[in-house]
Formats: C-alpha cells, sequence, structure tokens
C-alpha cells in the first residue's frame, strides 16, 4: 500500500450553462430592480425577461429577497475592495502623514465612477440602481447595504479625520452624510436634471451634452463640488454674524 493520503476529491463547479443562466437572472433583476423598484418588481418579469422558468431562480437564489441580496453583495463586494486598494495606496505613500482630502475623496466618489465607466452599461445599470436605493431608502435597502458599507466608512472617516484635525469630528460626518447624498442623487440619473430645464431652453443651458458625454463628465464635475463642499467655511451656531465662519 501506498503511505500518501488519499487525495481529496475536488467539489465539481457548476456546469458552464448553469453558470451562465446565473449572470442573466442577476443582470435582468438588476435592470429591472433600477427601473421599476424593489417591491414593484415581480419574479413574473424577471423569469420571463431572463427567459428561465420560475425553478431556475429559486434554485440559483431562493427568494426574491436572497436574489436582491446577491446583486448588491457582488457588485458592492467588488466596488468597496477596490475603494480600501486605493486608501491604503495613498495612506502607503503618504508614510504616517495625513492623506490630502481631495485624494480621500478621489479614492472614495472617483473609484465609483471611473470602475462604471470602465465596465460600461452594465456597471452604470448597477449605479442607477444604487443611486435609487439610498435616495429611495427603505428598512429593507438600508439592511441591504449598511454592511457592505460598515468597514470602508470607517476607514474613510478615521481618514478624512486625520487629514483635517482641526475640523470638529461631527462636522466632518455631516459633509460626508451630504456627499453621499450628492453623489447619490447624481447617479440615479438624469431625469431631474432636465427637470431644471424647461423644453424651450433645455439646448440652451445645456448645451449639446448627450447622455454619453453627460456621464464622462459627471466625474470632473462631480469632484468639483464635492471638493468645494468640504471646503465651504463651517457653520457658526447660535450666532447672528455668520462672516466670521471658518474654512477648512
Amino acid at each position: 500500500m501506498s503511505g500518501h493520503a488519499p487525495m481529496k476529491q475536488a467539489m465539481p463547479s457548476a456546469p458552464p450553462e448553469a453558470a451562465s443562466t446565473r449572470q442573466r437572472i442577476l443582470k435582468v433583476a438588476e435592470r429591472l430592480f433600477m427601473t421599476h423598484g424593489f417591491q414593484s418588481t415581480s419574479m413574473r418579469q424577471i423569469t420571463a425577461e431572463a427567459q428561465v422558468n420560475l425553478a431556475a431562480v429559486n434554485y440559483h437564489f431562493g427568494t426574491k429577497e436572497s436574489l436582491i441580496q446577491e446583486v448588491f453583495r457582488q457588485r458592492l463586494s467588488q466596488l468597496n475592495q477596490e475603494r480600501l486598494r486605493a486608501l491604503d495606496a495613498l495612506e502607503n505613500a503618504a508614510a504616517g502623514k495625513p492623506v490630502k482630502p481631495t485624494r480621500i475623496l478621489d479614492a472614495f466618489f472617483g473609484t465609483l465612477l471611473r470602475m462604471a465607466a470602465a465596465e460600461g452599461t452594465s456597471d452604470t445599470v448597477f449605479l442607477r440602481l444604487l443611486g435609487r436605493t439610498l435616495t429611495e431608502p427603505t428598512e429593507f435597502a438600508r439592511t441591504l447595504v449598511a454592511p457592505e458599507y460598515q468597514l470602508v466608512l470607517k476607514r474613510y472617516k478615521q481618514a478624512l479625520f486625520k487629514a483635517l484635525p482641526d475640523v470638529p469630528k461631527a462636522e466632518i460626518v455631516w459633509r460626508f452624510h451630504f456627499m453621499l447624498g450628492a453623489t447619490a442623487y447624481a447617479i440615479a440619473g438624469t431625469d431631474s436634471l432636465q427637470l431644471l430645464a424647461s423644453q424651450q431652453d433645455r439646448h440652451g443651458l445645456l448645451g449639446a451634452e448627450n447622455a454619453t458625454v453627460q456621464t464622462q463628465r459627471l466625474l470632473p464635475r462631480l469632484m468639483h463640488f464635492l471638493v468645494g463642499g468640504l471646503r465651504a467655511p463651517l457653520p457658526v451656531f447660535d450666532q447672528p454674524d455668520h462672516g466670521s465662519a471658518k474654512h477648512l
């Protein structure tokens, strides 16, 4: 008899057709959730557009809630890993010194938009879904998204606290909250943007930008806005004269 221990048999991987079906269901569900919202999207719609039966959805995901969780888990895990990698690189390069606030913002918010631009249409759909989820929060959505953000938000808040030691931490948290809201609103879509320009003067106000150009210019526009908000004067409470507000 050989003295070698018997080799463990490798777990069989999912057949290619099963993996393809699973990804097709995820992509269709992602788009429908973005268009109609979680509550208004039915399993019947998902199965019809994905060209699968209900048994296939149940086999891969079990329930509609589990399907929603997997859409976010897969996307947010990749996004937040990249955000942490970007922040690690900045902190390593700083060698113990504070990282510039503008670079911290770019690593967090810029990473989101750059990844979407690199991936194309599929990630753009998820961007709008994420924006819709954050701007129309439900208890289910908060419970779903919050765990994926806990570590990355903690790291980025700590980086901003270190970069801005003279600014009250509460004000940094408030401003980060405002920046998250502005970003969520921006990526949810341009419907509200069109409402700001009437039918008559829309082209005059917004120029000849099509949807592709607007998407390409979203990052520089948004980053300038966020940095401006971060650098804005701090509020002075319970005082009539706000002209002495401290600048960041």
